[in-house]
């Protein structure tokens, strides 16, 4: 063994050592206790990773090896969410095929992780692209179709200008395609949908069973949005068409002044001709379908929209005529597309209303209307029979009525909208349904899948909105499943979410040809026990994974509820000016020079000091020197090593793996290092190191910088490190000899002192009473009381 740590080398030898023993392949053994810990796994874009990457990769990668130490099977896997836009512009700019450049890219990142060290077992990679793979996300989505969760609508959809395809709502930024930044408009085109909605109940309800981060939590509770009110219809004045409106708000109807439509409500278009200013609500429309939605109902923006002159509505409760106007901050798929304004107690209705100069009637007692919305509960005025109500009574009351008069009804609403699925683009899963004049829309037969993508050198997308594979008649052109006539087959794709709605499942059995996944390993790994990755997905992957998860729980798939029992999301490693890393600013560090310069043990073990694991943390090019110093002076202690022992340092290392344990188990990995720190420190101010001590250090530090601590434990040990027993404390070793006391009068520090661990109120009194500094302040005063809190405080009350 090297005097001198060589991490090139050393790092070479393990990693080598470690795929052709396969030590981190999952073992056969469904008695021992199981562990199943997944990471986010990356699109493989051209770049490679940057510094920032590798973070939530090497926490669980700490994880995992902690857990195996601790005698757990420990599943750990890594694959690829390879389909999707970017890999299709890339291919649009370079004329490589997307799935050789998806290749090389996979490659370039699996060389990059191998490199940082991590346990992945490799023997269970996927590849959503691979058609083994997305065989079972088109039976996934014939399910779906067949139980009547998939439909076919023409709808508004966000519509990417320069990708050319439709987005999900959440896909949409500031009214920017989140892809690429370029402006999304308002597009009518034959969709795909998922019905998500209908497990938006169950989606809220099985949160309170998951150990998430409560931000997380209320993004999802916030995006699924559920509210309870009434559903209250309007008349529309000499015609049979009515506006029904959802409310929360059904005590405050009497002073609803005016009706607003979104620009895309049904109405609109069917009354055009009796609008006597139709040329101007045309001119809105069109200007309104290129607004983002998150544009639209941004409360800091003016508010702007038309009246439907010549339209007048019927407020149900009073018989009052009330002018209807269109307004862009009213969207088609919230509601029913409709409000009733209550200018005197809604804020956007109260400045919609001053701008175009409406009636505004109070009717919850307790504001000031002239200058402000009153948007809090209260007792009900200028409101008929229900004057004198408070808020909530009258909520019930006045629900109760229009139910009795058939006007409204109690009803829920939501935020959350049904998913649009499909994508007008070439890489992407085929959806895997034909289209026949005689049968209509079938599925294709389970036994004919895979539907792989025909090869083409032309992936532009049409501005018509339809797919590039709409231009390859060869393989549009089919034979109905149902009648064997001619059918066409769909040319939509689906979305990237789709192939990352189910992966963690695939791992668990990534080479059966005849099912998803094996009930019987499904049951023992279910669920993930700990997931990691960013914060990003809170809403997006997050969601539309447990909805997939539930659909398969009802159809028998899956045994449990819920994909994910524990999430961690990690911070982001900023640039060293602390701002964002990417490639067009510049300011990326690649993880390949870090190892080549300062070891990938050092990488993995400063990444994980630099902050708290959740907190955004700056990097700092001069401090992880330090890092590489404290991983030199563990190589270093080696030649200390004897049969000699010290009680301090006895009781030290095992006080530190208490410590270091617990802080693994909250994923406190900074405090978990700094305490191995002071352990070293201590190792190093002694001449000899007891030969026990030092095996607890290295494995203590083995799951941060696992080859130092292989190379190390080598010379002392058989076998790897990574698969020996975590070490134990003794409790009564972790306790200190002596503890120091805070002596208060009247609550005041006066003292402090240091006393045996454990000792009673009467000793430790008897000690106070005769410092100098006590007598002082309790000379010639009564001792009222003495409150002793045990190895802590000591309180003389005088």
């Amino acid at each position: 063994m090297e005097n001198k740590y060589n991490h090139i080398d050393i790092e070479k030898k393990w990693q080598e050592k470690w795929e052709k023993e396969e030590t981190f392949k999952l073992e056969d053994n469904f008695d021992k206790k199981k562990f199943y810990c997944l990471d986010m796994f990356p699109y493989p874009s051209g770049e490679g990773l940057h510094v920032g990457h590798p973070r939530g990769y090497v926490a669980s990668d700490i994880y995992s090896h902690y857990k195996r130490m601790r005698g757990f099977n420990v599943l750990h896997p890594m694959g690829w969410d390879a389909f999707g836009l970017p890999a299709e512009n890339y291919a649009l700019k370079t004329g490589i095929n997307p799935n050789t450049s998806t290749a090389q890219n996979i490659e370039r990142f699996k060389k990059q992780l191998k490199n940082i060290g991590l346990s992945y077992d490799w023997s269970k990679e996927i590849n959503t692209t691979d058609p083994k793979y997305f065989k079972w996300t088109q039976w996934i989505f014939i399910q779906l179709f067949k139980k009547g969760l998939a439909y076919e609508s023409i709808m508004p959809i966000n519509w990417c200008t320069s990708c050319k395809t439709g987005l999900a709502n959440e896909e949409v930024v500031a009214g920017k395609c989140e892809r690429c930044g370029a402006q999304v408009i308002k597009k009518d085109l034959r969709q795909w949908v998922l019905k998500i909605t209908k497990y938006a109940d169950r989606l809220l309800e099985d949160l309170e069973e998951l150990d998430w981060p409560s931000k997380i939590k209320d993004m999802q509770i916030n995006w699924i949005g559920k509210s309870e009110g009434a559903d209250i219809d309007f008349e529309i004045k000499g015609l049979k068409e009515k506006v029904k409106v959802f409310t929360t708000r059904p005590d405050t109807i009497f002073g609803a002044t005016f009706l607003v439509l979104a620009p895309e409500h049904s109405l609109v278009n069917s009354i055009l001709d009796k609008v006597k200013n139709s040329k101007e609500v045309e001119k809105y429309i069109k200007e309104a379908r290129k607004k983002s939605d998150l544009e639209r109902t941004d409360l800091a923006k003016e508010k702007t929209g038309v009246e439907l002159k010549g339209i007048k509505a019927i407020n149900p409760v009073n018989g009052k005529e009330i002018p209807v106007y269109i307004a862009d901050y009213v969207l088609g798929f919230y509601g029913y597309g409709a409000i009733m304004s209550v200018p005197a107690h809604d804020e956007r209705d109260f400045e919609f209303a001053k701008k175009f100069d409406l009636e505004i009637t109070e009717v919850i007692s307790g504001g000031n209307i002239s200058k402000e919305a009153y948007i809090e509960e209260g007792v009900l005025i200028n409101s008929g029979d229900f004057d004198g109500m408070n808020s909530k009574e009258s909520k019930v009351k006045i629900t109760e009525w229009f139910e009795k008069k058939g006007l409204g009804k109690k009803a829920i609403n939501y935020k959350l909208r049904d998913w649009i699925f499909s994508r007008q683009r070439y890489w992407g899963e085929p959806i895997p349904l034909i289209h026949c004049d005689k049968c209509g829309t079938v599925p294709v037969p389970e036994n004919e899948l895979p539907l792989v993508l025909p090869e083409t050198e032309n992936y532009i997308p049409s501005e018509t909105g339809e797919s590039p594979l709409a231009n390859l008649p060869e393989w549009i052109n089919t034979k109905c499943p149902s009648c064997g006539g001619s059918a066409k087959r769909e040319t939509n794709t689906m979305p990237q979410w789709a192939g990352s709605c189910w992966y963690y499942l695939r791992f668990i059995d990534p080479n059966n040809e005849n099912k998803l996944v094996d009930t019987e390993k499904e049951k023992f790994f279910m669920p993930v026990d700990l997931y990691v990755g960013g914060a990003e997905h809170a809403v997006l992957h997050l969601l539309y994974a447990r909805f997939w998860h539930k659909f398969l729980f009802d159809i028998g798939v899956v045994s449990t509820k819920e994909p994910f029992k524990k999430l961690k999301n990690q911070g982001l490693i900023m640039a060293d000016d602390g701002t964002k890393m990417s490639k067009s600013k510049g300011n990326t560090i690649s993880p390949d020079d870090i190892i080549k310069s300062h070891g990938a043990d050092t990488l993995r073990t400063f990444e994980m000091f630099l902050a708290p694991f959740a907190d955004s943390a700056a990097w700092n090019p001069k401090s992880i020197n330090g890092v590489k110093k404290f991983l030199d002076r563990i190589w270093d202690l080696k030649i200390r090593v004897s049969k000699n022992t010290d009680d301090k340092l006895d009781q030290l290392t095992h006080q530190t793996i208490k410590k270091v344990t617990e802080d693994i188990e909250n994923f406190k990995f900074n405090t978990a290092i700094s305490a191995l720190m002071i352990l070293v420190n201590e190792f190093k101010n002694k001449e000899a190191i007891n030969k026990k001590n030092y095996i607890s250090l290295l494995k203590m530090i083995a799951p941060f910088a696992p080859h130092i601590a292989e190379e190390i434990y080598s010379e002392f040990k058989e076998g790897s490190i990574l698969k020996s027993e975590w070490p134990s404390y003794d409790e009564k070793m972790i306790i200190e000899d002596e503890v120091k006391i805070v002596i208060q009068v009247n609550g005041k520090m006066r003292d402090d002192l240091f006393v045996k661990t454990g000792s009673s109120e009467k000793e430790v009194k008897e000690v106070a009473l005769n410092s100098e500094r006590i007598q002082k302040w309790i000379e010639g005063k009564e001792i009222k009381k003495v409150i002793y809190v045990q190895d802590k405080i000591l309180n003389i009350v005088i």
